[in-house]
């Protein structure tokens, strides 16, 4: 199954979806928000997460597949103000998902075109049921 990805996850995060309980993730990270960018909810659209950087991503490396619930993407503007007539003016772009566990992954193949472009891997989803 080929879908989009997001890199650098923290491992806490990606432990406490496995809970299998829906959780909003804010990102900040360029590429993953322009991956989130492309993506549209829906009970059929999955996401790829992994808390591999995306320097090192390959196949392989393992993750967790995600349903998306839900996105949006904000601008947030700082004005700082210092000695009365100097100020200094910011912006930064975030991302929000809202997403919930599906499986467990093991990437076969990476397509990385470049930071500006979405990042997509082809995975293969886990079939190894444990018994409690």
């Amino acid at each position: 199954m080929k879908c989009a990805a997001l890199t650098g996850i923290s491992p806490d995060v990606i432990k406490d979806l496995r809970s299998g309980r829906p959780r909003t993730i804010e990102l900040q990270s360029t590429h993953n928000i322009i991956t989130i960018e492309g993506v549209t909810p829906g009970p059929d659209t999955h996401i790829f997460m992994t808390s591999i950087d995306l320097e090192d991503l390959g196949p392989g490396d393992t993750g967790i597949c995600v349903f998306v619930l839900a996105t949006s993407i904000t601008m947030k503007r700082i004005v700082e103000f210092s000695h009365g007539s100097h100020y200094e003016e910011r912006e930064r772009m975030s991302a929000r998902v809202q997403v919930k566990y599906c499986a467990t992954s093991v990437i076969k193949e990476v397509y990385f075109e470049g930071l500006c472009k979405p990042l997509a891997v082809e995975v293969l989803k886990s079939a190894c049921f444990h018994a409690g």
